[in-house]
Formats: C-alpha cells, sequence, structure tokens
C-alpha cells in the first residue's frame, strides 16, 4: 500500500479497509489531521426544521447558537423561559414573535402543535414532563443529558418514543466530536488488534466543580441528578459506544470530601462579599472568579447594555451578595460527591475503569485504551496509536482550521455537530441519521444508575437493559 493509499485510508469515514497496526507501523511517527466528513445520510435540498425552545438557558443557546448561524437547516420560531432577562435575550437572537414567547413549558403546549420540534434545555428534573407531554402531541425531540432523573422515567420516555414513532435525540454530545469518532473507527478497523480494557477520565477542574457541583444548579441530588448522570453520563456513554460491547456490571464508590463546612479555613465567612479573612488566597473565592476575571457570568445575567469591564464587575459584585454563586463552597448545602470512581465488565471480557475528579488543574478527557496489538492514549486534543510490533507510533489530530464555528461550538465540535445531525434527521423523519436516540442512550443511563446504586450499597450491580 503506497502512502496516498495509506493516508487515505486514515481519513475518517463510516466504512473502508482494516487498519493493522503493522500498517500504522509502516508510516510511524507521522501526525495526522482529520475532520468529520459530511454524513452520507444528508441530504442537501431539505427544508429548514422549525424549533421551540424550552430553556434558555447556557445549553438552549448553545443549540440556539447552531440554527442562528445555519438558519437554513435549523430555525427557532419559540421560547419557553421563566427569567425575562433570558426570554428577551433569546427572543432578539431569533426574531421569535411575542405569540410565540411563554414563561412556562406548559404554555407551549396549551396552543395546536406549532414547529417540527422541541428542544428541551431544562433543569434535570424538568426534562421528563415537558418531553412526554411534546412526545404525545407529535413533536420530534432535542433532549439535554440526562434524559431524566429516574430509571423509570427514562424507560417511560423510550417507551412512548416508539409507540409514537416519534425522533428522541438525546445530547450524548461526545459521540459527534471528531476526536472520539476517530476514535472509535480505528478501534472498529482493527488498529490496536482485540480490546482488552479502558481508562477513562474526566477531570471536572476545580473551580468547574466549586461552580457547578457546589455553588450551581447541580450542588443538590435530591433536586437535581447524581452528579455521575448530570456530569458524566457523557463519558459512561462514549466508553461503551467506543468500545462497542454491552455493559453487563458495575461498581462504584466515591463521597463527598472536601466540600464541607469542617473544612472551611478559619477567618473564612458565609459568604466571600462578608470581609472573609482568606478570601484572596482561596482558590475557590467567588470573588477572584467572577468578579476579578468575570468567568461564567452567563449564570448572573450581566445584562447585554454593560459593556464596559467595571459596570460589569459592578452588577456582578451585587449579585454575589444575594445568590447562591457568592457563597463560600465549604458553607453551602451540596451534596454531590467531589470524587467518583467506577469499573465496568463489558462483553468479550472487556473490562473498563473510569474516574471523575473535581480536584484538577486542567480540563479535557484523558483516554486509554490497550489492545492485543497495540494502545492508543488521548487528550482530546491528540490520538496517539502505537504499534507493538515495531514500537512507533501515529498521532491523530482533529483538524484545526473550521470556518464555520463548528470545532468552537463545545465538547470538541460535538454541540453543533448533534445540532446539525438531529435537522436533518428531523427533515428527512430517519432516525437513523442520528448516533443518540434514546434507544441508542438508554443503557449508559441505566449504567449511571446502577453505578449509584453500587455506591450507596457497596455492592457490584447488575446492568439490565
Amino acid at each position: 500500500m503506497n502512502r496516498r493509499s495509506l493516508i487515505k485510508t486514515l481519513t475518517l469515514s463510516l466504512g473502508g479497509a482494516i487498519i493493522t497496526t503493522e500498517t500504522l507501523g509502516k508510516i510511524a511517527n507521522d501526525t495526522f489531521l482529520y475532520g468529520l466528513p459530511q454524513n452520507p445520510l444528508h441530504k442537501s435540498n431539505v427544508k429548514a426544521v422549525t424549533a421551540i425552545t424550552i430553556g434558555a438557558g447556557s445549553r438552549g443557546n448553545v443549540y440556539g447558537g447552531y440554527a442562528a448561524k445555519f438558519p437554513e437547516s435549523l430555525k427557532i420560531v419559540g421560547v419557553a423561559e421563566p427569567i425575562p432577562f433570558r426570554n428577551d435575550r433569546y427572543a432578539k437572537v431569533h426574531k421569535i414573535p411575542k405569540e410565540n414567547r411563554f414563561k412556562t413549558w406548559e404554555e407551549v403546549f396549551k396552543r395546536p402543535k406549532f414547529a417540527d420540534a422541541i428542544i428541551i434545555t431544562t433543569p434535570d428534573d424538568l426534562h421528563y414532563a415537558p418531553c412526554m407531554k411534546a412526545l404525545e402531541m407529535g413533536y420530534d425531540i432535542l433532549l439535554e443529558k440526562p434524559i431524566a432523573p429516574t430509571e423509570k422515567e427514562c424507560r417511560d420516555i423510550l417507551a412512548l418514543a416508539t409507540k409514537k414513532n416519534r425522533i428522541v435525540a438525546v445530547c450524548h454530545v461526545l459521540r459527534y466530536a471528531p476526536y472520539f469518532v476517530k476514535m472509535k473507527e480505528l478501534i472498529a478497523k482493527g488498529a490496536i488488534g482485540r480490546v482488552i480494557s479502558v481508562q477513562h477520565l474526566e477531570p471536572i477542574e476545580h473551580t468547574h466543580m466549586a461552580h457547578s457541583y457546589v455553588r450551581g444548579n447541580w450542588h443538590d441530588s435530591k433536586k437535581t441528578t447524581p452528579i455521575l448522570l448530570a456530569k458524566s453520563c457523557h463519558d459512561l456513554d462514549i466508553i461503551k459506544w467506543v468500545i462497542d460491547k454491552p455493559s453487563k456490571e458495575i461498581v462504584a464508590m466515591g463521597d463527598l470530601t472536601w466540600f464541607k463546612k469542617e473544612n472551611a479555613p478559619q477567618g473564612s465567612t458565609m459568604r466571600c462579599t462578608d470581609g472573609c479573612k482568606v478570601e484572596r488566597e482561596c482558590p475557590y473565592s467567588a470573588i477572584k472568579q467572577y468578579h476579578d476575571k468575570l468567568q461564567r457570568t452567563r449564570v448572573l445575567d450581566v445584562p447585554t447594555e454593560l459593556k464596559e469591564k467595571a459596570d460589569k464587575q459592578k452588577y456582578v459584585l451585587e449579585k454575589l451578595k444575594t445568590s447562591d454563586y457568592g457563597r463560600c463552597v465549604y458553607q453551602m448545602d451540596n451534596d454531590q460527591p467531589d470524587h467518583y470512581i467506577t469499573n465496568i465488565q463489558f462483553g468479550d471480557g472487556v473490562t473498563a475503569s473510569f474516574s471523575m475528579e473535581a480536584f484538577t488543574g486542567f480540563h479535557g478527557r484523558r483516554t486509554r485504551i490497550f489492545g492485543s496489538t497495540g494502545d492508543m492514549v488521548g487528550d482530546m486534543k491528540e490520538l496517539v496509536v502505537t504499534d507493538f510490533k515495531t514500537g512507533k507510533s501515529v498521532t491523530f489530530k482533529p483538524e484545526a482550521q473550521d470556518v464555520e464555528g463548528y470545532a468552537n461550538s463545545g465538547h470538541g465540535g460535538g454541540d453543533w455537530f448533534l445540532a446539525r445531525d438531529f435537522a436533518q434527521a428531523v427533515a428527512q423523519q430517519d432516525a437513523k441519521v442520528l448516533t443518540s436516540t434514546v434507544a441508542e442512550s438508554i443503557e449508559s443511563h441505566v449504567m449511571g444508575f446502577m453505578a449509584e446504586k453500587s455506591r450507596k450499597t457497596k455492592k457490584v450491580e447488575k446492568i439490565i437493559v
């Protein structure tokens, strides 16, 4: 096989020849850039899909961002959002008429069906009810993960979607990221032989943990979902999807160790704004993150008319005095574990270990996959495949150039690639365009529920899909 043929073989595709470790060894020490090719199931002459967004927060704006960029593919025609600022902002971006703006999701369904699809990006505990109502009314659905807070509710959604023959795409966006698509392709083509085991790490990053799971919307697992579902059902799903084996058993351990009252430093106060004596040296200072650096301030709904940094900081400081985002991380009523490990037995003897860690200074999932004739190691920036026969390696990197903005849409480009495929699937009424339908995604949710059960009972749990 000549070099040109090798490069062609190594490009992303849905089919293609077997890629052996011997083949990789012949072109070792090279780096290959790649992108995500056009889905062969896409059609160029489909009409724009119309959608109503329920929940105009962070995730709603991600998929709304795709619609704003590609209105010929997806057009937002309605919004339900109880926070006036967010409702106004979303309606302005998408030019939504007054009659199609609602405070609650219930109001949307008092109207006869007036769009093709519903985008559900509400808090976790508000996924089930609007999803079931949307299915009853004949809408197709883009559903933010997790599907629902309980296993029964997840199975109810699957059953109703099947009965109504509707498309429900779950936002397991990692399945659409070029990095993980390449990983799955290489494994399927035999690049490291037979997969024996997997190690996977999600480094939440310490300030992200404090923001979302100590101070933020997911700090109370009883009101939302356990952190393994809320944050890492992505990861259980991607492990299962990449190795393409059924899960059998799972065992988990983890706890809330650090973000507790007994660990509060001497001199700390209930809020970072209350004259805390250690605030300037605290790695979790709300003032440093939200006020000084103006990071993650979307949750504080900073008015768009505030253009000057000083004006934004003044607004943020006032919000920190009254919202949970200004509270001391050691004084919250949080219960989510800050470290969590699971071990999973898959079919054909494949084992996997997954670790979710709060206390890291970096983002970006890390994965090691061990095969019979090679291994692969990646960090979402590059994937290095090593051939045992030659001892040489090949590096795969997602293409950096992206004039349309997909690469910067989030999750390695997966956010917008998912939105693109969802629009195509609805326009064609063909769920096969998607890789993350509710039927495909249910197993990783069951894995998550069983992991949480194992963590609490300290027993190995069977996974029955």
